[in-house]
């Protein structure tokens, strides 16, 4: 009936809470009530809780949209990494706050595992990845990408004594890098014999590197100079060799059916390039 409909929609645009307070309090049955509900006043009352719960959901998912929850792998300083609370910050957790606030939005990290990031879009624990992602054509193929927000290439670290130089030094050599990351393709195209061993986190390449069991680690360029040349317990005992010269652009992803939500990222991407707040994190993390 049209009175129920018109009930409806105007609760869609109530609150929750006022949803629940005209259900509780508000008497159902009047003698305007359409003869569909005059059987009683309970019947009236079980069809319209089943429609407000309805209307909650829609209500508490159109919220959702209101957020950018964003999926990081908080293993890959400067770009996204664990205070000592346990917090995301960095470069991307930055840069998504600048952009959420530009739109009118509000946003928040979750910590996933690099092997279940691009899932976590399918599942809904995020409706974005902001985790120093390379846009490739193989995932421009699953997955709608930002305007790219960064670049990078990738670096070659090696202890500071190391005679390595080019990509041809690298020749028999344990090389590790993070399993599922461009720097395995960089490598790839290097066309050299190398024993490559493979890792989680970024984090525990360096470490065994430290510790003698790694001659080299590649990795995106912002990530080996952090560890290079900031990180303490590393940065003396480390240096960047050499980056790769194919450039590599990082880029916010989205599920296919989200590309609406993608272009208000661009057109926050845009606002802050322009009124300085971009260079402003920049300078912040990369020194740039």
């Amino acid at each position: 009936p049209r009175q129920l409909t018109d009930t409806a929609f105007r609760l869609l645009r109530s609150s929750p809470r006022d949803r629940f307070s005209f259900l509780l309090t508000r008497p159902v049955l009047t003698s305007n009530t359409p003869s569909l509900f005059l059987g009683g006043e309970t019947m009236f009352r079980t069809v319209l809780t089943s429609l407000l719960a309805v209307l909650v959901l829609c209500g508490s998912a159109f919220a959702a949209e209101k957020t950018l929850i964003a999926a990081a792998n908080p293993t890959w300083p400067p770009m996204e990494f664990l205070d000592e609370n346990k917090n995301i910050i960095g470069y991307d957790r930055d840069i998504i706050a600048a952009i959420a606030e530009e739109i009118g939005m509000k946003s928040e990290f979750r910590n996933i595992a690099w092997d279940g990031i691009f899932a976590s879009l399918e599942s809904g624990q995020a409706n974005v990845i902001a985790s120093c992602v390379t846009i490739t054509d193989k995932r421009k193929k699953a997955y709608v990408f930002s305007d790219p927000y960064y670049e990078v290439h990738q670096a070659v670290v090696v202890a500071k004594d190391s005679a390595i130089k080019k990509p041809e030094d690298l020749k028999g050599k344990k090389v590790g890098v993070q399993i599922g990351t461009t720097a395995i393709e960089a490598l790839r195209k290097m066309n050299v014999d190398i024993d490559l061993r493979t890792y989680d986190e970024v984090g525990l390449v360096f470490e065994d590197m430290r510790n003698g069991r790694l001659d080299v680690v590649v990795c995106d360029d912002p990530v080996a100079r952090y560890y290079a040349s900031r990180k303490e317990g590393y940065k003396d005992l480390m240096k960047v060799a050499f980056l790769t010269e194919d450039v590599e652009y990082i880029g916010f992803v989205f599920s296919k059916d989200n590309a609406e939500l993608a272009a208000q990222v661009n057109k926050g991407l845009k606002a802050i390039r322009e009124n300085g707040k971009e260079k402003a994190i920049r300078n912040k993390w990369l020194g740039e």
